[in-house]
């Protein structure tokens, strides 16, 4: 049941016909892990915090850099040398100071994933390092959970949700081969700082839509972006029946 305050603070959703309280409290009641709190992480983790999402668990090793500061909206002068996650918590509580969070200022390990997923409804990857990547789609799959997943770099973007138990790809589908130790940066090929702002919003829209049943979520859907033209294309995506990690479920 929602508090009048809380009706108040969310009153622009709920406005909505096919989100409505239900919606809401659905938000409220819901777990999402969010691992990386660099350009895409920041924020989505704060639009999740900002919508009412009820508990957020933040995951991440490194700390604020003054080159992050062009792009990772969640952090500021001040947080320089500090944990990323302690960092976008702070933001967190001074935005939305209803949601619980949890931090985890360390690079998630596999082995702990399982544990970690507890309790999660839905997991929001916003890392460039490969091996995570990949085993957060395994631990996803064993779970039965929700992955979204975005990347971006120079101008350009992409944005998927992967949900093989329900139907469709996981994320090693779209790359099988696991290869190199991260993924194209930033550090290297630059990025303008509203690309990862459009792709962690986007992020964030995808998750909200999985949680509370509102409008079509990218399940088999792979959407690419290109900023600088203003390229949008979706490409459709199908599960590998020889994929690693998620076809066991197609055999079966």
């Amino acid at each position: 049941m929602l508090t009048d305050e809380q009706l108040l603070r969310y009153n622009r959703q709920i406005l909505l016909h096919e989100f409505d309280v239900a919606g809401q409290e659905r938000l409220q009641q819901s777990c999402v892990l969010v691992v990386g709190l660099g350009g895409l992480g920041c924020p989505a983790a704060l639009y999740l915090a900002a919508a009412g999402v009820g508990r957020l668990v933040l995951a991440d090793g490194d700390d604020v850099e003054l080159s992050n500061l062009q792009r990772q909206i969640a952090h500021g002068d001040t947080d320089i040398g500090h944990n990323k996650a302690v960092s976008v918590a702070a933001s967190i509580a001074e935005l939305n100071p209803e949601v619980q969070v949890e931090v985890v200022p360390r690079q998630l390990q596999a082995a702990e994933m399982p544990a970690l997923l507890q309790g999660v409804d839905l997991v929001l990857d916003a890392t460039d390092n490969y091996p995570v990547r990949y085993a957060l789609n395994r631990a996803c799959i064993a779970e039965g959970m929700p992955l979204v997943s975005a990347a971006a770099v120079r101008s350009e973007g992409q944005l998927a949700v992967f949900d093989p138990t329900r139907g469709g790809p996981c994320y090693r589908c779209l790359y099988p081969t696991e290869g190199s130790a991260t993924a194209l940066s930033c550090s290297e090929s630059g990025v303008l700082a509203p690309v990862v702002g459009v792709l962690g919003s986007l992020q964030a829209m995808e998750a909200i839509k999985v949680l509370t049943g509102f409008g079509v979520p990218l399940c088999g859907r792979l959407l690419m972006l290109d900023l600088r033209s203003m390229d949008i294309r979706q490409l459709q995506l199908a599960p590998r029946l020889d994929c690693p990690d998620c076809g066991h479920l197609t055999r079966d």
